[in-house]
């Protein structure tokens, strides 16, 4: 068993008429990955400008096919910063995500605390041109769980073209295993990122995380063992000023667990009025590559909205399916929706940060 659990997939392409010989799994992801900093990179904890950051993410996944039992992903963080010396400052967060599995009712739940040292390299407190190496990590615990309420090939009544378990066998042996569930593991990640400022609206930042060192087993089954694949995340983007008011905001993300590769990519343009209250508005279109174990494929385009408002970031996109599932869903994938919050900081925490 996997990720997402790997029978579910199977499942799921043979209720859609697709035979693959293998089916893969995944942790869960966002599309925003920009807007889920302890999603994406320990080393992003304390990486904004404010004195602390609160966020909130929410993904819904093929609504369309599993009506009222789609994918669904929800995280939330929170994170500070302190002065330590000199220009050099400490981010500690908390954060927490569920996963919620579909038809299966295969739930992943993890919690984690990061830590971040933000080193000063160049620049200085009166100038727009900042630099900072940054190191992070974060542990944490997490447990899978699986409501077995799946049914399987051989209770498929052909006849009447449903599943029927109340008569026919599945031939497994989960009888008084309603529920399965993984020990509580422990989950180790460590990242890098540097960003450099260049003035008004001009921003590059890039990171690399490494997901799961310790190889958790994540295993439904007493006295087995399956161990979590490694996951490890490479991210850059920045801000190019286009006009006074006008930047664009490219970005990307590559990801690669086991034997899978996705990678995430496109821009967001950038509008803001330079009022006192800030108010900006940023567009994009982006698109989702991936590899497995069947081929590689594009298997989404993305639109995105953002507005800012001050203290606040909030945030909508929409997947729309390009690759074969979009016979079965019509283009209709992921709706995610985002928030991030920034409380205001004074003093010597303080700091210019790049536009995620």
């Amino acid at each position: 068993m996997q990720q997402r659990f790997t029978f579910f997939f199977g499942l799921l392409f043979f209720m859609l008429g697709v035979a693959p010989q293998k089916a893969e799994a995944q942790d869960p992801r966002f599309t925003q990955f920009y807007a889920a900093p302890s999603q994406l990179n320990p080393a992003m904890t304390g990486v904004f400008e404010g004195r602390w950051r609160f966020h909130a993410n929410y993904r819904d996944q093929w609504g369309s096919i599993l009506e009222s039992n789609p994918f669904r992903t929800l995280a939330a963080g929170f994170d500070m910063r302190y002065n330590v010396t000199g220009d050099d400052y400490l981010g500690v967060g908390v954060s927490a995500l569920r996963d919620e599995g579909g038809t299966s009712h295969f739930n992943i739940n993890r919690g984690k605390v990061s830590a971040s040292y933000m080193k000063h390299i160049a620049g200085g407190a009166y100038r727009s041109d900042e630099q900072y190496l940054i190191a992070g990590g974060s542990f944490g615990v997490g447990q899978n769980t699986l409501d077995n309420r799946l049914w399987y090939s051989q209770e498929f009544n052909y006849t009447f073209g449903l599943p029927d378990p109340a008569n026919l066998s599945s031939g497994e042996s989960f009888e008084g295993m309603e529920t399965l569930s993984s020990e509580v593991y422990m989950d180790v990640s460590a990242g890098l990122m540097y960003y450099a400022l260049f003035g008004d609206n001009k921003s590059f930042y890039g990171g690399l995380a490494m997901n799961h060192l310790n190889a958790p087993n994540v295993s439904l089954l007493p006295g087995m063992k399956e161990e979590l694949y490694a996951r490890w995340v490479l991210h850059a983007g920045g801000e190019l000023p286009v006009s006074n008011e006008l930047s664009l905001m490219p970005a990307i993300q590559l990801m690669r667990q086991g034997p899978s590769f996705e990678t995430t990519f496109g821009n967001n343009f950038r509008y803001t009025n330079h009022d006192w209250r800030e108010l900006a508005i940023r567009i994009g279109l982006w698109a989702r590559v991936s590899k497995t174990v069947t081929g590689s494929h594009m298997d989404a385009l993305i639109a995105t909205a953002i507005l800012e408002m001050e203290r606040w970031n909030l945030g909508i996109s929409y997947d729309m399916t390009t690759s074969s599932l979009n016979n079965a869903n019509n283009s209709r994938g992921a709706l995610e929706l985002s928030l991030i919050y920034f409380h205001p900081a004074k003093g010597r925490v303080k700091v210019n940060c790049p536009k995620f």
